[in-house]
């Protein structure tokens, strides 16, 4: 567990960095610190490892003062992930990840053991370990921070905007591998985003932070999305809350419609055969579907579907997955008509927008809340 109590940070010019923060981060959660630019997110951050030191107040883990700590020694017990991922261009990506399990005195075999296992855990290819990280992608320089921070098992862990530099698509499977990555490994995790949607997806509890580093509504994800505390906190997480608040509604449940299906080497008469309003949703050999495609736009004299043709931008949803996830599925697709698969990716039907709130209708008349 971290503890901030009463802590305040204020610079020599008079700035208040930080004010008054009284907050607990319980372990095996990820509390996640939130709010505009020149809040005190990142200073409270790191006067968790005593990389900024508060000016007054305490702060704890596990009930010890951290500010008794020798800082060097506090920091070799704490994960820390930043932006950009923060390596060292002159080691390799294995030695990377040993930094500390050098430095704690570890064997050069058992440190890059335990490196080897990690970047098998994060998801990268054994095949990179010796390279550097100039040849890695974002992604993977952002896999090869989260290793390092874990090489030596810390029970704390801090992480300053990890995934903030990388494309979005990348940055969700940061995400959900991250969230995997907890669950198995129950780390006491405080995480510092400026993306609302980001701390909503990933926090067990969410700070919000005013400029000034006060503390304006700490909370459950949900609690913060249905009931903001003051017209800050509501401005901050935006206006389209409510469409947020979907992500803590399940999708299982949902009524779905068959979809009919052709596999990329379908003919002209097949694609025909099968089309719904003008429309037909492609699948592989496992009905993982790969796109939709106009009916309108099929070579008559094509020997099979050139993938070029397909729509890939509708969302898939799962439905494992929420409602958010479904709704945001039929609002992209081309033909109004959301793809949901199961949870290998295989096709289970289709679903428009309008059942999604029909579905929220009946779980707010059962007395679920949403």
């Amino acid at each position: 567990m971290i503890e901030f109590e009463a802590v305040r940070k204020e610079y020599p010019d008079g700035t208040v960095a930080v004010d008054t923060l009284n907050l607990r981060a319980e372990s095996g959660e990820i509390t996640v610190l939130v709010g505009p630019s020149g809040c005190g997110k990142t200073t409270s951050l790191r006067m968790i490892n005593r990389m900024v030191e508060p000016t007054s107040g305490r702060i704890l883990i596990d009930g010890e003062d951290t500010g008794t700590r020798d800082p060097a020694d506090l920091r070799r017990g704490i994960g820390y992930v930043i932006q950009h991922a923060g390596l060292f261009p002159h080691r390799t990506v294995l030695d990377n990840i040993a930094t500390v399990p050098y430095l704690l005195g570890w064997d050069r075999r058992k440190a890059r053991a335990r490196a080897r296992e990690l970047m098998e855990r994060v998801g990268l290819d054994a095949d990179l370990a010796k390279r550097y990280p100039a040849q890695l992608s974002g992604g993977q320089q952002q896999r090869v921070g989260v290793a390092r921070a874990l090489a030596a098992d810390p029970p704390v862990m801090l992480m300053d905007e990890p995934f903030s530099a990388v494309d979005p698509v990348v940055r969700e499977g940061l995400q959900d591998e991250f969230l995997r990555l907890q669950d198995e490994l129950d780390k006491t995790i405080v995480f510092v985003t400026h993306d609302i949607d980001e701390a909503v997806k990933l926090g067990d509890k969410v700070a919000v932070l005013r400029t000034g580093g006060r503390l304006a509504q700490f909370g459950e994800p949900k609690e913060l999305l249905e009931q903001p505390s003051d017209d800050f906190v509501a401005g901050f997480i935006g206006k389209d809350r409510g469409y947020r608040a979907l992500s803590f509604t399940p999708a299982d449940g949902i009524a779905l419609d068959p979809e009919p299906t052709v596999p990329l080497n379908a003919t002209i008469d097949q694609v025909k055969a099968a089309q719904n309003d003008g429309w037909v949703l492609v699948v592989d050999d496992r009905r993982r579907p790969q796109g939709w495609l106009q009916v309108t736009t099929v070579d008559p004299d094509a020997d099979g579907i050139d993938p070029a043709r397909l729509h890939r931008g509708g969302t898939v949803a799962r439905i494992d997955g929420s409602l958010r996830g479904v709704l945001d599925a039929a609002l992209s697709s081309p033909t109004g008509r959301g793809v949901v698969a199961d949870v290998d990716g295989a096709l289970l039907g289709t679903v428009r927008a309008g059942r999604v709130l029909d579905r929220l209708d009946e779980l707010n008349g059962s007395g679920t809340k949403t």
